[in-house]
């Protein structure tokens, strides 16, 4: 099992993620992407530069050349391994963790998120100390590329129908948070034709507004002014922007599975397959499997990560993937997951269709969740899980045992998963009602209490 490697790339504090050990890692990936050519990008975190500085140097020992974005989102990065024909790519992000942390994430040459079960192949070159570093008239070379952004913006408007947006001048609040979607979300807005107002759209790695993860705590003054100003709706990413959250015009906050499930209608309702494919995790919303359902779709459940909705959408042609926290692929520009095109289609639609965002969300099937954490030893997470497997279900339920536990049953279904981060299990209940929902997400968490006795 990898041991620096998590769902997707390698993520902590800086007592891990030091420069001698990034500079490593990096040249490690570098031999991994067979020392070919390797795209480089950073967040504004205020240890990035440093960390910017040794990977670079990882990646030209490993006699890799580099194609350097310099500070660039996360999506970014894989539309230009994609654009650039590269190797591979290193986004250095700590995404949603406060300012303290960073990571590196890892995209092959197909721009597919590199998981902890590849990653244990760049671990095993990580730890070889014979394997060799490039010659001195071999080493690569780092050219600065300095319009990604601006492709990435093209490329989303090639996506997008902009004419209702440019139609009907539709004014957005943009939550930045400090971080890397201030380079490109006031932008590309003003060239949809939307009228803005953007809150904590200077880069700065201290995150003054708030933290980087976009909660309903940490987008009180989001969700303030789009009551304040009556705008149409407001839109805040995450620290990498692979995930985006809505605030409709009541000033609501939409959660990442709603947002997920308009994707899914927006992107069943343009595609021309017969039989269109949808992959999600095992952790999200039956509101998917209804709207794939309605369509005449299939439904593809993935392991929770996005590398794991990656490499599905690409092996099936999915014509959409997507996780439960508002990340969506749309697979024109990339298989992975991109805040920026999702914000920007679901804003196509609520202005082709001329219904609000609350109307669009409302109208989706409706369930409610339950959820909790249990603390326990890294052995008892996953020992406890395996015990739960093989108890007797109830007549008339199934389970799916892909990742974690997930148990359907005639009340809704319930998913209990080890964490891959915390030495905890979470528990995740949904069903038509949130007394049902709560009775489920507590019934397991019974057993569970039960079993660590």
């Amino acid at each position: 099992m990898a041991k620096y490697f998590g769902t997707n790339g390698i993520r902590a504090k800086l007592d891990v993620i030091t420069p001698e050990f990034v500079s490593r890692m990096s040249f490690a990936f570098g031999v991994w992407c067979k020392r070919g050519k390797v795209i480089l990008a950073r967040d504004t975190r205020v240890s990035g530069p440093m960390l910017h500085h040794s990977a670079l140097a990882g990646l030209i020992s490993a006699g890799c050349d580099v194609i350097d974005l310099g500070v660039s989102p996360a999506p970014t990065v894989e539309l230009m391994v994609k654009k650039l024909k590269a190797d591979g790519g290193i986004t250095i992000t700590a995404s949603h963790n406060p300012p303290e942390w960073n990571a590196l994430k890892f995209v092959d040459k197909n721009s597919v998120a590199v998981s902890w079960e590849r990653g244990e192949e760049v671990e095993r070159i990580f730890e070889d100390p014979n394997v060799p570093r490039a010659e001195w008239n071999k080493l690569g070379k780092a050219t600065e590329y300095k319009l990604a952004i601006d492709d990435h913006i093209a490329e989303i408007l090639a996506n997008v129908d902009t004419k209702p947006i440019k139609t009907k001048r539709p004014f957005i609040v943009l939550d930045c948070a400090n971080g890397t979607g201030s380079l490109l979300a006031p932008t590309l807005f003003r060239k949809l034709g939307c009228k803005i107002l953007t809150l904590n759209a200077q880069p700065d790695g201290f995150f003054p507004g708030h933290n980087s993860e976009p909660t309903p705590e940490n987008l009180a003054d989001l969700i303030a002014s789009v009551k304040a100003t009556g705008a149409d709706m407001g839109i805040a990413w995450d620290g990498d922007c692979d995930r985006v959250i809505f605030i409709d015009e009541k000033g609501n906050y939409i959660i990442g599975d709603k947002s997920y499930a308009l994707s899914v209608e927006i992107a069943l309702s343009e595609s021309r397959e017969k039989k269109p494919k949808v992959v999600t995790t095992v952790a999200t919303s039956d509101t998917i499997k209804d709207i794939t359902r309605k369509h005449g779709g299939e439904l593809i459940y993935t392991k929770v990560g996005g590398p794991y909705l990656a490499e599905e959408q690409i092996r099936c042609k999915a014509v959409s993937g997507g996780e439960e926290a508002g990340g969506v692929i749309w697979p024109a520009l990339s298989p992975g997951k991109d805040g920026f095109a999702t914000a920007a289609k679901i804003l196509g639609h609520v202005c082709r269709t001329g219904k609000p965002l609350s109307r669009q969300i409302n109208s989706l099937p409706h369930y409610y969740n339950s959820k909790t954490r249990i603390y326990c030893s890294a052995e008892q997470k996953f020992a406890v899980i395996e015990k739960l497997k093989l108890e007797p279900l109830e007549k008339g339920a199934e389970s799916l045992t892909l990742d974690g536990l997930r148990v359907n049953s005639k009340e809704g279904w319930v998913i209990l998963r080890p964490s891959g981060t915390e030495h905890l299990i979470r528990i995740f209940a949904e069903a038509k009602t949130p007394k049902k929902a709560k009775a489920l997400m507590e019934k397991y968490e019974r057993k569970v209490r039960e079993l660590l006795k």
